[in-house]
């Protein structure tokens, strides 16, 4: 049974800082693309940032970009967060898919959800 575990959520202020790690059962190479979505209350599920596994290229929605990095290891997917703003809390979730990397990658049905970590950005 495939796994992703995320954590490191928690409550911060304005311009602080969090990292998420997701942790999976398999090597996350074993997939081609991996992500990270949001949901806040009241609003639909959003992907933030994609990445191939295969080829590195990354993907990040523009409320994100110049503040959020994805990065991986063999067990692990990373959202390194800076400059966090109110608008950022949100239930973030990695998610993991068999499916090859392609840019309308929020889209996909992946395969496999972590159960989500809280994040909450105080002003």
């Amino acid at each position: 049974q495939v796994q992703l575990v995320e954590s490191g959520g928690g409550s911060v202020q304005a311009g602080g800082s969090l990292r998420l790690s997701c942790a999976a059962s398999r090597e996350t190479g074993s997939y081609n693309t991996m992500a990270w979505f949001r949901q806040a209350p009241g609003k639909e599920r959003e992907g933030i940032v994609g990445l191939s596994t295969r080829s590195g290229a990354e993907d990040y929605d523009d409320s994100v970009k110049g503040r959020f990095t994805i990065s991986r290891d063999n067990a692990n997917l990373y959202l390194q967060m800076n400059s966090l703003k109110p608008e950022d809390t949100a239930m973030y979730y990695c998610a993991a898919t068999y499916r090859r990397f392609a840019g309308d990658w929020w889209r996909f049905d992946f395969d496999y959800w972590g159960q989500g970590t809280q994040v909450t950005v105080s002003s």
